[in-house]
């Protein structure tokens, strides 16, 4: 067993949490939002018919996007009605309810590396403390020798920065590129946002 997630626990207080948060990207979806920012950028990075690894999907928009633009996408997460509400507003890619803290995707007959892992929408916020390294870790024997891992998510939810940076270091991930925003504004050290493009080591 690991610690459950900052997620899990609200789940767990409120049982209609997820449903509330599918109904409300819907809702923004329906009425023209820009929700495919984290997609883009992704997507400007690396070559057609790439591997991605949606680690955190939610319900699917980032990794829908993805394959509906030529990539082949796998997505996880922990929560069963976010996977759920991503199979049916996005099918195509592979979604798969389970917990970051134990990937390992080749035992579930995935054996390929991944060119580019991302985790957006404050995933690595949610997590559990004493699984943080671990999830990095994992994250990082899932990608390809010189694919990217991708995280990004908001300041004061509990994880700083810098321990997030030294953490992914002990994980055998290293900065290519600090970004303040998706939209690749430079990161400083007044940024309240950190998307962090991580290179195995």
């Amino acid at each position: 067993m690991v610690e459950q997630s900052g997620w899990m626990r609200q789940v767990a207080e409120d049982p209609d949490h997820s449903s509330k948060y599918v109904d409300r990207f819907r809702r923004l979806a329906a009425e023209g939002m820009d929700l495919a920012g984290e997609a883009r950028m992704i997507d400007a990075m690396i070559g057609r018919d790439s591997r991605v690894l949606d680690a955190g999907c939610g319900p699917g928009r980032t990794g829908g996007y993805l394959h509906r633009s030529g990539h082949t996408v796998v997505g996880v997460d922990v929560d069963p009605v976010l996977i759920a509400a991503a199979q049916e507003d996005h099918p195509g890619p592979t979604w798969l309810t389970h917990d970051l803290a134990l990937l390992d995707l080749p035992t579930l007959g995935i054996p390929e590396p991944f060119d580019v892992v991302v985790s957006a929408g404050n995933v690595i916020a949610f997590l559990a403390p004493s699984t943080r390294q671990e999830v990095l870790r994992r994250l990082r024997q899932h990608t390809a020798a010189d694919g990217r891992v991708v995280i990004g998510y908001g300041a004061g939810r509990g994880y700083p920065f810098d321990e997030f940076l030294a953490d992914a270091e002990s994980a055998g991930l290293v900065p290519d590129v600090l970004l303040s925003t998706w939209d690749l504004r430079p990161f400083t050290t007044d940024s309240d946002f950190l998307v962090a493009v991580l290179r195995p080591d």
